[in-house]
């Protein structure tokens, strides 16, 4: 095993995919000489030259339309979209093309595209480059959406997206990149809708994502520290979402608290609620708890931008309300 950090994870799984298979190539803004805003492309460019590792106008629609072009004509190619903020530019190219061709012509199309791109807060980015706007993308029918919180997580998950022979959109962290952990020295993927417990417990189930999983992980150890033991599961992938391995944990507890870092309405964390509310009502001993930020634009200012996100003293309190 040897230690590496999320932004390490993602460029080596780049680098390994786009080694064992030509077929692969990148394209976005700055990602080649720059090596992408959060360098995750670095020194790609001097191994694959232009023809792989490819810069494009400030388009998120022509990014993505020329992508799916690329995929559906036997390349797969990795588009990279800066911030998931502006994926709402290629809303036509993703929903209406991207996530419908395969169904359009009745199986018969491959569409392997993976669609990267970076989202939450964090770093004073206010409230347009520091959205959570995964729900978006979960909503859409044909698209896989995938949220890794570990370095081990992205570079797994990744380099499974990057094989998979349908859409991906492929969510990062911004705060997560200089974030570690252990992974094995051979290769290694990890199966796109597969959730993964974090954390052992016996009195709460915590459901996180992304950069959630990590704030839940250090809760957790400071309500162990008063006797509280709470399960912590990341699901990983979010669609398709592996509710088996939530029930079961729910199963468990007997509690649940959701713990994303999007807005309230319409939220993963409402669909999480949502599917355990109708698949495991019986399991549940007290009322499902949600921890999101508040239904505001992200402010700019520091201060603020941590008063309406979630916190581990947030996390704290919706566990502390159902457990006693």
């Amino acid at each position: 095993m040897r230690k590496i950090t999320y932004r390490e994870g993602v460029l080596e799984a780049l680098r390994e995919e786009m080694r064992r298979d030509e077929r692969v190539f990148l394209m976005g803004e700055d990602i080649a000489e720059f090596g992408g805003s959060y360098k995750t492309t670095q020194g790609l460019l001097q191994e694959f030259g232009k023809e792989r590792v490819r810069n494009t106008p400030i388009s998120e629609a022509g990014i993505v339309g020329a992508a799916l072009g690329a995929a559906l004509m036997g390349m797969r190619p990795v588009a990279e979209i800066m911030y998931i903020d502006f994926a709402g530019i290629a809303m036509d190219q993703i929903v209406n093309q991207v996530a419908k061709v395969k169904y359009m012509f009745g199986g018969k199309a491959k569409v392997p595209l993976v669609i990267r791109t970076q989202g939450g807060t964090g770093r004073s980015s206010a409230a347009q480059h520091a959205q959570s706007l995964e729900a978006w993308w979960v909503h859409v029918p044909g698209l896989k959406v995938v949220q890794p919180s570990t370095a081990y997580d992205v570079k797994g998950l990744l380099k499974a997206a990057i094989r998979d022979d349908n859409p991906v959109f492929f969510i990062e962290h911004k705060l997560l990149y200089t974030t570690t952990s252990e992974i094995p020295e051979e290769d290694y993927t990890i199966p796109l809708g597969k959730a993964d417990v974090k954390r052992q417990g016996s009195d709460v189930t915590i459901v996180a994502t992304s950069r959630m999983v990590h704030l839940s992980l250090a809760a957790a150890d400071r309500l162990a520290a008063e006797g509280i033991e709470c399960e912590v599961v990341d699901p990983r992938t979010l669609s398709p979402l592996d509710e088996e391995t939530i029930l079961a944990s729910v199963a468990k507890t007997n509690k649940l608290v959701v713990v994303c870092e999007a807005a309230p309405r319409c939220s993963f964390a409402s669909e999480v609620a949502a599917v355990v509310a109708e698949k495991g009502f019986d399991l549940l001993d007290a009322p499902i708890q949600r921890v999101t930020s508040l239904h505001t634009p992200i402010p700019f200012a520091p201060k603020l931008e941590k008063f309406v996100t979630p916190s581990e003293d947030k996390v704290i309190a919706a566990v502390k309300k159902i457990v006693g």
